[in-house]
């Protein structure tokens, strides 16, 4: 909660911040997986056939001919695959690989809403619920993103997304989580400066006066408010109290809750930095949390893996890289760094 507190403690202090590092992309692109200019399906399902069958299975061609697609080439290639064997492809690697870098190359193959409902119906599977990995995917996503997960996640497991939550989580981490769900939260990245007035005076009227329904005000405004708004308003509730928030924060959330709401504030203010953090948090110490590291990198490719990649430089002095080289080996390792790329 400490870090909660200065962190939104540096938003308030920071008035020539602009915060949101988001905003329309328009042409530029900041994935680090591009399409293959000389593509061809059928060829690439024939080396990946010969690469399974090889004594020993040949990892370097899976990786070259894996990582070094879009995900959409990725589907063209599994139809081709599947016409010229009978077989999918998915089942085929399952069988030949193991491990972390059977993972990766499994979670390549689905495509975004797949691999989403995916690790959101892992996140709920067996004993212990993994909250956080629910916060960052629904706290992370964009609303169009959300509903095609959904979509996806109901055909794949016969049950709905939200019934799943339901009877995995409860309290104000379900209510929070229910709403994101919805897919109904505000993109705009016009700013209301009027609104995000009247929201920061809400805020800091919860905490000073109502202490009690801080919660329930806080998950309103988080997740219904845009991320460009939401800055905004983190930046006008700095006018009312250089503490009040953070105190009635500190008071009133813990544990999983927090780490969700905690997920919405940094997302808002830069989601690539958030995504940095996390991926260092999953090398960080002894024993790395591969799972995260595979979810992230794979999930984030196409979409913003090189403002990522820029922001852990920035935050931590080395690259990205340098940290997988020194935390993984093997195929795991070849994989994602071929994921990366060379920035």
């Amino acid at each position: 909660m400490a870090f909660f507190k200065k962190f939104l403690q540096k938003i308030c202090d920071d008035d020539s911040s602009t915060g949101f590092k988001g905003g329309p992309a328009g042409t530029a692109y900041f994935g680090t997986v591009k399409a293959d200019s000389n593509f061809n399906a059928q060829n690439d399902a024939a080396k990946l056939k010969k690469a399974i069958e090889t004594k020993g299975v040949d990892e370097a061609t899976i990786v070259e001919l894996i990582a070094k697609k879009s995900n959409a080439q990725r589907q063209q290639i599994k139809e081709a695959y599947q016409q010229s064997t009978g077989k999918p492809l998915a089942d085929a690697l399952k069988k030949a690989l193991k491990s972390d870098f059977e993972e990766v190359v499994l979670a390549l193959l689905m495509t975004p809403p797949e691999y989403d409902a995916f690790e959101m119906k892992r996140s709920m599977k067996d004993l212990g619920t993994k909250e956080a990995v629910l916060s960052e995917i629904l706290g992370t996503r964009s609303n169009k993103e959300i509903t095609a997960m959904k979509i996806t996640f109901k055909d794949v497991y016969g049950k709905l997304l939200e019934e799943q939550i339901k009877g995995e989580v409860s309290g104000d981490l379900e209510t929070t989580l229910l709403a994101l769900c919805k897919a109904t939260r505000s993109e705009d990245y016009n700013i209301d400066d009027g609104l995000a007035k009247s929201d920061a005076k809400v805020l800091f009227e919860a905490g000073e006066n109502r202490v009690g329904t801080v919660c329930s005000v806080l998950i309103n405004v988080l997740t219904s408010r845009s991320e460009a708004q939401l800055c905004k308003i983190f930046q006008y509730y700095g006018k009312y109290s250089k503490e009040g928030l953070a105190k009635a924060l500190e008071s009133e959330l813990h544990g999983n809750l927090e780490d969700c709401l905690m997920t919405l504030v940094k997302s808002a203010w830069n989601k690539p930095a958030f995504f940095a953090e996390s991926l260092h948090l999953a090398m960080k110490g002894l024993g790395t949390n591969t799972d995260t590291l595979t979810r992230i990198i794979v999930s984030r490719s196409e979409i913003d893996l090189l403002k990522i990649i820029q922001e852990f430089k920035r935050m931590y002095g080395k690259t990205l890289q340098e940290a997988i080289l020194k935390e993984t080996s093997g195929d795991y390792e070849k994989i994602l760094l071929a994921l990366c790329g060379t920035q």
